[in-house]
């Protein structure tokens, strides 16, 4: 356990200081996190609008997305400690963005497509309210869900993966539901991480978070789409 954590529990001033680093810590994710959206919306409106990720095939757009994530992530850590990793980071949601503009693609081809889409956006907000209320509330250590739920990530990874061979709607739709759930569990546990002081940098919590934003949306969008589009 590290210095500062262990202020947390001996009591004292050092303690008040140690709160105030954690609130600190949240407080910026917080606002990096509501940054992070716009550069989201301006990568998804420039794939929409040039259509550039509807020119390569599923499998090629796959490729380029695990690329792309795991590569900006790397250097995301690496830079984490300087300001140069918030321009990275944002740089990253904008890639986001722009591989979501396929999906928001499909979704716009439907006749209440900016509906389903608000209420994908309502659906997240909502989640992410519940889970950040929820991570407050709870007294209990969450770290060993951590495992589990990594886990829980990688089979989903691979059934996605697999999927975009197999193109099963069924499958898709068990994924989306799982994926929903998965990542609003994960969403709990990041912003827990922060509160109790296991995630003391908020470029890293911002990262977590918006990443378990972005699949809860995604999902949601898919799931809407499957079950509600309604065509033209």
């Amino acid at each position: 356990m590290n210095e500062s954590l262990q202020t947390v529990y001996s009591g004292g001033a050092s303690s008040g200081v140690a709160l105030e680093q954690r609130n600190r810590v949240l407080r910026n994710t917080y606002w990096l996190l509501a940054l992070s959206l716009v550069p989201t919306v301006l990568g998804a409106w420039v794939g929409v609008s040039t259509g550039i990720m509807n020119r390569t095939g599923v499998g090629l757009s796959a490729i380029i997305f695990l690329g792309g994530a795991f590569a900006f992530m790397f250097a995301i850590e690496k830079t984490k400690d300087s300001a140069t990793g918030v321009a990275v980071l944002l740089g990253f949601t904008f890639f986001m963005g722009l591989m979501l503009a396929r999906l928001l693609s499909v979704i716009l081809g439907f006749k209440n497509g900016p509906s389903l889409i608000m209420t994908a956006f309502g659906g997240t907000a909502g989640v992410f309210l519940a889970m950040a209320t929820l991570a407050t509330v709870i007294k209990r250590d969450l770290s060993n869900m951590g495992k589990f739920l990594m886990v829980g990530a990688v089979l989903l990874l691979i059934a996605g993966l697999v999927n975009i061979f197999v193109q099963s709607s069924a499958m898709m739709l068990t994924i989306s539901v799982i994926a929903i759930g998965l990542f609003s569990a994960f969403m709990l546990y990041d912003i827990k991480r922060v509160i109790d002081g296991g995630e003391t940098n908020y470029i890293s919590a911002t990262l977590a978070i918006y990443l378990d934003l972005y699949n809860v949306f995604q999902s949601l969008l898919m799931l809407l789409g499957f079950t509600g589009g309604e065509r033209e």
